[in-house]
This record gives structure tokens, C-alpha cells and sequence, in this order.
């Protein structure tokens, strides 16, 4: 018989190791096949909530926040390119130049929940930011990739040109935070059990097997 997952996957749209943790997961539970039903639901977190509008030089935000040198900076980027190519996703580090505030895509990601098209919508963001260097604050650029996705277009701008759903992800954010959530991506597997990290598909395929035989 069947196993149900609920997955609550907390993380960031300007995060490299939360689509590399994702697509692991992603593999991990396609292994399982029918073994399990997943049920994914993306939380909102943001590493850099006071980031303005404009972004920021993402060798400058490094240094500032982790103290880390452009060869540092470098070398980080071609580890997080080379792993995220061997789960299948393509890091175009040459078009990504800058760190960005992403509370409004988290606000689009909530209303996707809803429409039932937020997987969708979060690999998207994820493709337009690290793969094609597009800016995840702009709303024309937001509308687009929404419409991408089979989102109503409309919507999507009335939804960015106001506050709509502001109170809910702030809401989600500090439940996270309150629960001891500081740094993603944040895997909690049936709302009690932590996987933290960008880690491995054997690691999640493993920790998937011993939840549900706990079930």
C-alpha cells in the first residue's frame, strides 16, 4: 500500500542550494515510484529580506555578509554549478550578477499554492534567476514567468500592485523562524521531521524509506 508524504520545503528563490536540494528530492521521490505519495507545499524564507529593490553586486553582497573574496566567491560558484549539473539543472553563472530581494515572488509562490500551480511556478523562478540571470523582483519579469506557468496574467499584477498575501508569508516566515528555521533549504517531512541542507538523493531517498517505514 501507498505511503502519503506531507513535504513542507522551506527556501528561498535566491538560493543555489535549495534547487539543487530540490531536484535531489525530486529524484529521490521518483525512485520510490509507487511506493509514496508526496504532497509539496514550498515555504516562503528570505536570506536577504532587507535587500532593495535595486539588488545588489553579488561579489560585494558576499563579502559584506560572509566575508568572502571574489576567488572564494568563485570557487563556491563552480562547486554549486557542478553539483547542480549532476542533478540536471543549469546554473548560467556568467548571466547571474546580482542578489535581489525575492518577498514579492514569495507572495506570487503563496497565490500559486492556491491556484494549484506553485511546483510550477517554483521551478520557474528558479530557471529565470539562475539559469537565465533574470531579475526575480521585477514585476513585469514576475507576470511573464507566472504566465509562463498557466497563471492568470491579470491577477498576477493586481496581486503585485498591492499587498496582497504580504500578511500570509510573513506569517509563514516567522512560524519557520520561530520553529528554529535560520538557513535553507528546510525539509520537514509530515511536520516532524528535519532535513536540512542541499543534500544528496541517496540522502533523502534513504531518510524518505525510514519515515515511511516509522508511518
Amino acid at each position: 500500500m501507498s505511503k502519503h508524504i506531507k513535504i513542507d520545503f522551506v527556501s528561498d528563490v535566491s538560493c543555489p542550494w535549495c534547487i539543487i536540494g530540490l531536484k535531489s528530492l525530486e529524484t529521490a521521490i521518483s525512485r520510490l515510484g509507487s511506493e509514496v505519495t508526496t504532497e509539496i507545499h514550498f515555504q516562503p524564507f528570505e536570506l536577504n529580506p532587507q535587500m532593495p529593490a535595486e539588488g545588489q553586486d553579488i561579489n560585494e553582497h558576499l563579502a559584506q555578509k560572509y566575508g568572502a573574496t571574489e576567488e572564494q566567491s568563485a570557487r563556491n560558484r563552480e562547486a554549486i554549478r557542478t553539483r547542480g549539473a549532476t542533478e540536471g539543472f543549469t546554473f548560467g553563472m556568467d548571466k547571474r550578477a546580482r542578489i535581489y530581494n525575492t518577498f514579492d515572488a514569495h507572495r506570487l509562490l503563496h497565490w500559486a499554492g492556491i491556484e494549484g500551480k506553485q511546483v510550477a511556478l517554483k521551478h520557474a523562478l528558479f530557471g529565470a534567476y539562475f539559469t537565465d540571470g533574470e531579475n526575480p523582483s521585477d514585476h513585469e519579469t514576475l507576470i511573464r514567468i507566472a504566465e509562463k506557468v498557466g497563471l492568470d496574467t491579470v491577477s498576477a499584477r493586481a496581486i503585485l500592485n498591492s499587498d496582497f498575501y504580504a500578511s500570509d508569508v510573513r506569517a509563514q516566515e516567522y512560524f519557520y523562524q520561530q520553529q528554529g528555521i535560520n538557513s535553507v533549504p528546510a525539509v520537514i517531512i509530515n511536520d516532524k521531521h528535519l532535513i536540512s541542507g542541499g543534500q544528496t538523493s541517496d540522502v533523502f531517498e534513504q531518510a524518505l524509506r525510514q519515515i515511511m517505514a516509522m508511518a
